[in-house]
């Protein structure tokens, strides 16, 4: 049985600096950037290791199913202990997964370390409800916006990083500087966490809470369309991240890995959407409207995208696009599910993140598998599919007819 404690009114935490929800969103931005340092390396992996791009393929894909994995199962912790040492826990044990990849003696041993990786920076999705929870309603979009911007730049900082640090030295020292900067980091949430109380008082064991966190799925009809939504966009977002590192250091252009990975700088630029779109998602009807418009402007990138072997102008285009439309379809996801019932919280975003990092999983294999058979067209064609099929899904939510999903 479950039994909701009412929540502390956010003034209630009047030990919170006001810079709170930045404080939280470096944190997300340097624990996600350790997800994403493998994109820009595939090339040198295959050398190091002495296979394909599709044999290599399977280390993004590993630890982003390694964070699905963590958010559904971990997830749904955080409504039964307090959130802070869910953080401070599973953080302490991050840089260790991190150093293991580092010395990775093959791509096997890499895929496991990086699906640890992945598990262990689930914490990530403790800290945004925490901040939901702490923040009072009118400013919820806005903190939550502030928050993603973190991850967003994370994620694509983590590029930048990568690709530098493999052209100066080589790929295990990205991953060495994730260790230590996961570390310095841990040490700053052990200062600034809130130390509050688990946000119910739990009485089931772990495998009806599990039970209870699939119920919410059936439960809540927002929370389907949104997982849905999220696994297509965030699939058409990591088709263009994975397959944009063959294309770069290919033929075509013959860039290093600190050219490839520097291309995550025109990302970080169209993650700046996400404050407009959480303010935006706070008005009424405001997350639909920035959902369609997120899905179009994905669409269209990859239009842009297409042109590629014609010129750099079109992936540099279809970058801006592409991560401000992912950006924007989140956050107005995110405030979506955040307005169904606060008791579950942890629970219903582990329904979502899960699905969502699992479309991303799907879609980073894709992505290496389509170079691999077509090319850079086929590459572009999949990106397209994942777009156009979430547009499809988005426009079907509207029609109160369809009560059978």
């Amino acid at each position: 049985m479950i039994t909701a404690h009412s929540a502390p009114a956010p003034d209630t935490h009047r030990g919170l600096s006001k810079h709170f929800a930045l404080f939280m969103a470096l944190a997300c931005a340097v624990t996600v950037a350790n997800l994403y340092y493998a994109q820009p390396l595939l090339q040198q992996f295959a050398a190091t290791f002495h296979a394909s791009i599709a044999e290599v393929g399977v280390v993004p894909s590993a630890v982003q199913i390694g964070y699905a994995g963590g958010l559904l199962f971990l997830g749904p912790l955080g409504d039964r202990h307090a959130r802070h040492r869910l953080i401070l826990g599973l953080g302490a044990l991050l840089p260790l997964a991190l150093l293991a990849a580092a010395a990775a003696p093959s791509v096997l041993w890499l895929a496991f370390a990086m699906l640890a990786v992945g598990l262990l920076s689930s914490i990530i999705q403790q800290i945004i409800p925490l901040v939901a929870h702490v923040t009072p309603t009118p400013s919820r979009g806005k903190a939550i916006g502030i928050v993603m911007s973190g991850l967003m730049i994370g994620i694509l900082g983590g590029r930048v990083i990568a690709g530098g640090i493999a052209q100066w030295a080589n790929w295990r020292w990205a991953f060495a500087f994730g260790a230590a900067s996961s570390a310095a980091t841990w040490m700053m949430l052990w200062r600034v966490l809130p130390r509050l109380p688990a946000q119910v008082e739990e009485t089931q064991g772990y495998v009806a809470l599990m039970t209870s966190t699939l119920g919410q799925f059936v439960r809540h009809r927002e929370l389907r369309f949104a997982a849905l939504t999220g696994a297509l966009f965030f699939g058409s977002f990591s088709v263009f991240w994975v397959g944009l590192t063959p294309v770069l250091q290919g033929p075509a252009y013959g860039y290093g890995p600190a050219v490839v990975g520097a291309f995550g700088l025109l990302g970080i630029a169209g993650a700046s959407s996400a404050a407009f779109a959480g303010r935006w998602s706070d008005r009424p009807g405001g997350a639909r409207r920035v959902r369609l418009a997120a899905l179009v402007t994905m669409l269209l990138s990859w239009g842009a995208a297409a042109f590629a072997m014609q010129g750099v102008w079109g992936l540099i285009i279809g970058c801006l696009a592409i991560d401000a439309g992912c950006q924007g379809a989140h956050i107005a996801n995110l405030a979506t599910i955040h307005a169904l019932p606060g008791e579950a919280r942890s629970r219903i975003n582990a329904v979502y993140m899960s699905a969502y990092f699992g479309g991303g999983a799907i879609g980073s294999l894709i992505a290496s598998l389509a170079w691999d058979v077509g090319g850079w067209l086929a590459v572009v064609l999949c990106g397209a599919l994942f777009a156009g099929l979430g547009l499809v899904v988005e426009y079907a939510r509207s029609f109160d007819s369809i009560t059978s999903f």
